[in-house]
This record gives C-alpha cells, sequence and structure tokens, in this order.
C-alpha cells in the first residue's frame, strides 16, 4: 500500500463529495439569484451577480487549461473534447476524481502489486492536490466577492430572499471548505512539511478563517454602505497586495503571463485574508496583516455610528458591530492558539530548500507542476 502521505483514501474520497456539494450548490445558488434580479428588473444586481461568476470560471479555466494533466490527457482524446472538458473544469475533475477514487477506495484491487497501487494512491492525491488549488482561486473570485455583493444588499437596501440568503451560507461554507481543503492537501504533499492533522488543529484553523473572514467581509459591507466609493479603496488594497506579492518574485508558474495572473489572484485571496504566497516565514508579515486587518474592523462600525447617527440606536448597526468585534476577537484567539501551540513545523531541511529565491527546490516543483503549460 502506498505511503500515509500519498494515500487516497476514503476519507479524502469522502471530503471530494462535500467539495462538489458545496461547489455545485455556490453556482447553481448564485445562477438563481442572477435570475431572479433579472426577473424583478434589477439589472445592476444581475450585472454584478453574473460577472463574478464568469471571472471565477473563466479564471480558473485560464489555470486548468495551462495544466499538463495526466487527468486531461487520458480523459481527452480529441480537440473538442478538451475544450467541453475546460468548460466544466471542477466538475469534470470532480468527477474523474470521485469516479476513479471509488474504483481504488471501495473495490477490490484485483490482484495489483504494492509499487502500481502505490502509484495509482499517488496520481489521485496528486489530482486531489490540484483541484484543491483550482479551487482556492475560483472561491476567492467568485464566492467571496459574490459574499460581499449579496451582503451589501440585504444591509443595505432591505432586500431579503430565502435564495439571498442560501447564497450567502453557500458562498461563505465554500470559502472556508476551500481554504482547510487547500492547507490540508498542501501540507500533505510536501515531503518536509508535517501533514496537518485531523480534529482539534483543523478544527481550530477552520475557526480562525471562519471568524477572521466574516467580521472582514461585514466590515467591507459596513463600508460599502456608508459609501459606494469604498469600492475604489478596495480596489487600491487588491492593487497593493498584487505589488507586494509582485515585489516577492513569486515563481510559481513556468509561464510569465501566468505568473502575474497568479499574482492578480493572490492579491484577491489577501484582500479576504492572509495567504502565504511564496512558503517562507511568515511572522512579521502576518502580524502587519492582521494589525491593519483590526484597524478595518475597528474603523468600520465607528464610522458607520459617526457619520450615520440615525443608525446608533439601529438594532440592525449594533447587531453587526457586536458580530463583527466577537469574529475578531475569537478569530485572532484562534489564529494565536493555532500557530502557539498547534502548528507543525517542518520535518528536516531537505538538501533541495535553498535561501536564494532566484533557485526553484523540487519541493516547489512538484507544486508547480500542475500550473505548466
Amino acid at each position: 500500500m502506498s505511503s500515509i502521505r500519498d494515500a487516497f483514501d476514503i476519507l479524502r474520497w469522502l471530503l471530494t463529495i462535500a467539495g462538489v456539494f458545496l461547489y455545485v450548490g455556490d453556482i447553481w445558488t448564485d445562477i438563481v439569484l442572477a435570475v431572479k434580479y433579472f426577473q424583478e428588473d434589477q439589472y445592476v444586481w444581475t450585472g454584478f451577480t453574473v460577472m463574478f461568476i464568469l471571472i471565477g470560471l473563466l479564471v480558473t479555466q485560464i489555470f486548468s487549461y495551462a495544466c499538463n494533466s495526466t487527468l486531461c490527457n487520458n480523459t481527452c482524446t480529441s480537440g473538442w473534447q478538451l475544450v467541453c472538458f475546460h468548460c466544466v473544469c471542477l466538475v469534470s475533475r470532480y468527477y474523474h476524481l470521485l469516479k476513479e477514487g471509488f474504483q481504488v477506495v471501495w473495490m477490490k484491487s484485483n490482484g495489483d502489486g504494492v509499487d502500481k497501487l502505490r502509484e495509482v494512491h499517488k496520481k489521485l492525491f496528486c489530482v486531489a492536490t490540484d483541484l484543491s488549488m483550482l479551487k482556492l482561486f475560483e472561491t476567492f473570485l467568485e464566492s467571496a466577492p459574490q459574499l460581499l455583493l449579496q451582503l451589501y444588499i440585504l444591509l443595505g437596501h432591505n432586500e431579503v430572499s430565502v435564495m439571498q440568503c442560501l447564497s450567502v451560507a453557500f458562498s461563505f461554507c465554500n470559502i472556508a471548505w476551500s481554504l482547510v481543503d487547500y492547507r490540508r492537501c498542501l501540507r500533505r504533499s510536501l515531503p518536509y512539511i508535517r501533514e496537518m492533522p485531523s480534529g482539534l488543529p483543523t478544527a481550530i484553523y477552520l475557526l480562525y478563517k471562519i471568524f477572521t473572514i466574516t467580521s472582514l467581509i461585514l466590515s467591507y459591507s459596513l463600508l460599502l454602505i456608508l459609501s459606494i466609493y469604498t469600492t475604489v479603496a478596495l480596489t487600491v488594497l487588491w492593487l497593493l497586495a498584487t505589488i507586494w506579492t509582485h515585489l516577492l518574485e513569486t515563481k510559481f508558474c513556468s509561464s510569465r503571463s501566468l505568473e502575474f495572473l497568479y499574482r492578480a489572484v493572490a492579491g484577491v485571496i489577501l484582500t479576504f485574508t492572509f495567504f502565504n504566497v511564496k512558503g517562507q516565514d511568515t511572522k512579521v508579515v502576518m502580524t502587519t496583516y492582521y494589525i491593519f486587518y483590526t484597524v478595518i474592523n475597528i474603523m468600520s462600525p465607528s464610522l458607520m455610528a459617526l457619520l450615520k447617527p440615525e443608525l446608533q440606536t439601529s438594532t440592525l448597526l449594533l447587531t453587526i458591530s457586536g458580530l463583527i468585534c466577537g469574529c475578531s476577537v475569537l478569530g485572532l484567539v484562534c489564529l494565536i492558539l493555532y500557530y502557539v501551540h498547534l502548528h507543525l513545523r517542518r520535518v528536516q531541511r531537505e538538501e533541495d530548500e535553498v535561501d536564494d529565491p532566484g533557485k526553484e527546490t523540487k519541493s516547489l516543483a512538484r507544486i508547480k507542476n500542475f500550473l505548466k503549460p
């Protein structure tokens, strides 16, 4: 049997099903919501809702098309099949991963040798890791902006419907799930980093991300309600995050144009949550990020109360402000608890690790394989 790090087990198969459910549910609720807005002649909300769906799908397709994946090569025997595969990128990948994974984890091996089984498990886990990265990109390009948009409509325009609540719920769960799934797959795929264990460490990390992202998105929503020009400030934040990523000279993709796109996507992720862009020690950077995060969470309800005094006694404002404060404190507590007591460091320093950022390590190359054109 394959080693524990490479094994595609029953738990991973079941987690893949959960990922499919959240992804399809998120896209479906957003599409239905866009149709609803269109039928109600709310064309601005229709346009923004559809725009975020298309941006997430388009960028994911670009990275997927650049992927020199065994799954693509084995599945698509013609040019048209390849085009169709990428048009439903994540769904196709989920389907083939579940199909092949089912044969491995639920059916007998038919006398296959240990080496062959190890290779099959490794292949499936590599596909799962690639999928977790694509899912992360799609989530922060579609689900996170969509969540912010729908909260702005709900809180600022008093338009509440069951479908809006479902869209918010699926987007929220999709974001939290993709972050934890990506982190678990990433740590498991790197031989010099200890695998993220299930149980308490995963739960605390999930709570840390849920609380910090919730408070930040609620703060952005209040600022958008206060002034629509907050979109300009958010664009500036994205530009600064993208520039910072560029200054780090990331070497995630072999193509220069894809590398610029990756840095832009990383900038979007950093607008909503902290993301270790280059896989290096981030203690100072993370501390700076969460100081800025705390400032935003204090500033947004304070500005709302000062500039709109008529809302100071509003139950909605008091509730949102309480959620921002509570989630901020709980998120930071979970962050400290995880990184002080539960975060697993490197097992050992491998020979291929170097301090020169201009040199590429073999471990980084393994992660970058799925982005090679």
